[in-house]
């Protein structure tokens, strides 16, 4: 069996699976139930000055038949005592000593943050989490969010916070930016130990067509909230990658976004990240598929024959390029495998209509209604094997496999690249 086993810059943890900072962290109970079930570690729920939370909280979008696709929340940070939370901190970690208790945090002095550090170190906390990324509620109030899109002020509060921090401390950062990259290198500046990422999107995920009041619905009205789920791990995905690939980032990455299996925990791994974490997911499915996670993720190790969960991790960081990078020489073609096609054609309208007119239907009548890919009008979009409803009937295939490669860097460089027609004329 592989080893799952992590080291987070200093938090171990028995693999690399979290609980997310949120409503399935806020207490003993949830934290007892979630180390039981197999999880490597909790993240509490966000711990500061208390709040009195709305109603309604949640909302989703379902697609396509799937119950909540995209998932969001107007709740905000713990509602209980900083004292009622890191007591059951302490005896949390007292029955489960080798799981992981990372505190998350969010308050607004310095001498708030540093009292709050002290309190949680005392508490047996193994790491802390400083929440700059909540987009709603607590932003308003000049913290989460708020912080999270001001790269100077992030660094300044991880120095405050790292003046007194003993543990390692993590800064979870807002995907409400326009560049991840700026407030990861202000965390790293900042003497933190790792970052977090994403924290959930600001987001309206629907609005009551009868009361035109917007979801999740209050009395009257509502408000904007995070998005979160697996609708938003492509975008988790990126802003991983792009952090963890960039040449002056450094420090370690626990990835946030959608993660509801090993599969999609062995991506954020392969990007970068050293630990993974999930909220919507247990939420909706209940803590019990962390044994699927681990299961999964072992098989798949051993399959590659990977001897660590370390093995794996940044192993796709070298294929994530600059569009300018890639080869402009390769040439897929799709390919219709006719005793699978069931005819529905599906790929010849989105061909039509949303692509390059590259699939014919003119002979389908003699052919048991399969399509004919035209090729020297294939692009390789990749657009009909997306829609086609058959596993495997269409694929996408290197009609020249020997060509050399070349990239459009190289023909700017080279100035090889010379088109006919222009919107100014040549002079």
């Amino acid at each position: 069996m592989a080893d799952l086993a992590i080291n987070f810059k200093g938090i171990q943890s028995p693999n690399p699976f979290w609980i997310a900072s949120g409503p399935a962290s806020n207490t003993k109970h949830q934290a007892i139930n979630a180390f039981e079930a197999g999880w490597g570690g909790v993240v509490w729920k966000t711990i500061g000055n208390p709040i009195k939370n709305v109603s309604s909280l949640y909302g989703a979008v379902n697609y396509g038949g799937q119950k909540v696709m995209g998932f969001t929340n107007l709740e905000l940070i713990s509602d209980r005592g900083v004292s009622e939370n890191l007591k059951e901190i302490q005896e949390v970690k007292r029955l489960f000593p080798k799981q992981a208790i990372i505190a998350s945090l969010m308050v607004e002095t310095r001498e708030e943050w540093q009292t709050i550090v002290r309190r949680c170190e005392d508490a047996g906390a193994d790491g802390l989490e400083l929440n700059f990324g909540c987009p709603h509620g607590m932003c308003e109030r000049g913290m989460g969010s708020a912080v999270g899109q001001e790269p100077k002020i992030l660094e300044e509060l991880l120095a405050w916070v790292k003046d007194v921090a003993k543990i390692p401390v993590l800064a979870k950062l807002t995907p409400n930016i326009t560049d991840i990259i700026e407030p990861g290198l202000a965390a790293q500046r900042g003497h933190a130990d790792g970052v977090s990422l994403i924290n959930t999107i600001k987001s309206i995920v629907g609005v009551d067509l009868d009361d035109f009041v917007p979801f999740p619905k209050g009395r009257g009205a509502s408000t904007n909230g995070g998005y979160c789920g697996p609708a938003v791990k492509p975008i988790a995905l990126h802003m991983v990658g792009s952090l963890a690939r960039h040449e002056d980032f450094n420090i370690a990455i626990s990835g946030i976004g959608g993660i509801s299996d090993w599969r999609d925990a062995a991506e954020f791994i392969a990007l970068g990240c050293t630990s993974v974490q999930a909220c919507t997911a247990p939420m909706h499915y209940g803590y019990r598929i962390v044994e699927d996670m681990i299961d999964g993720l072992n098989n798949y190790l051993n399959q590659k024959k990977m001897k660590s969960v370390n093995d794996l991790r940044g192993r796709a960081l070298p294929q994530y390029r600059e569009w300018g990078e890639l080869d402009i020489n390769y040439k897929a073609v799709a390919v219709i495998h006719a005793d699978k096609c069931i005819g529905c054609q599906l790929c010849y309208i989105a061909c039509e209509d949303g692509s390059h007119q590259a699939i014919s239907i003119q002979n389908a009548a003699q052919n048991n209604r399969v399509p004919e890919i035209i090729e020297d009008a294939c692009v390789g979009c990749n657009l009909c094997a997306l829609v086609c409803p058959v596993d495997g009937c269409i694929t996408m295939e290197d009609k020249d496999p020997k060509s050399g490669f070349d990239s459009w860097n190289q023909m700017i460089q080279e100035n090889r690249f010379n088109p006919t027609d222009t919107v100014l004329p040549a002079s």
